[in-house]
């Protein structure tokens, strides 16, 4: 090799040893995994599987959430309870649903985790309760 090559030539009589292959690999293969991890979206199975837990637990909660309202909603007493709901402060609110069972599902004996905080949360963020509908039993015709 001259020092008067140029580029492409000094390129062409390159010849790399077993060594700097070996590393080379390495180096590309770790450069492509923390890629992948950090920008890429990869997970592992673990953080997959405690992702997945999550999203159900989450799931479970809003929709526990949406059958206590409509239960908070459709009770008899629910202006007076819903004024005791709004006076309460945000970090009684949950215990205060729960004492009422309406984070409680028939059959269950506990809230589920979260139910009763996303419940009243939702709640409390309304300004007034919905107008409750009345249903009446259809009369039957007979002729």
């Amino acid at each position: 090799m001259t020092g008067n090559d140029t580029l492409s030539q000094r390129w062409d009589n390159f010849q790399p040893s077993k060594t700097l292959w070996f590393w080379s690999i390495v180096g590309a293969a770790l450069v492509t995994m923390i890629l992948g991890f950090t920008a890429g979206g990869w997970t592992t199975g673990g953080s997959a599987a405690a992702m997945a837990e999550k999203s159900a637990r989450d799931a479970r909660a809003e929709l526990v959430a949406s059958v206590c309202i409509e239960k908070f909603v459709t009770q008899s007493d629910a202006t007076a309870q819903f004024a005791a709901l709004k006076e309460a402060s945000s970090w009684q609110r949950d215990e205060f649903i729960e004492k009422g069972g309406w984070a409680t599902l028939m059959g269950m004996e506990k809230a589920v985790p979260g139910a009763a905080s996303a419940c009243a949360d939702q709640l409390a963020a309304m300004d007034d309760l919905p107008p409750r509908e009345v249903t009446t039993a259809p009369t039957s015709t007979d002729s």
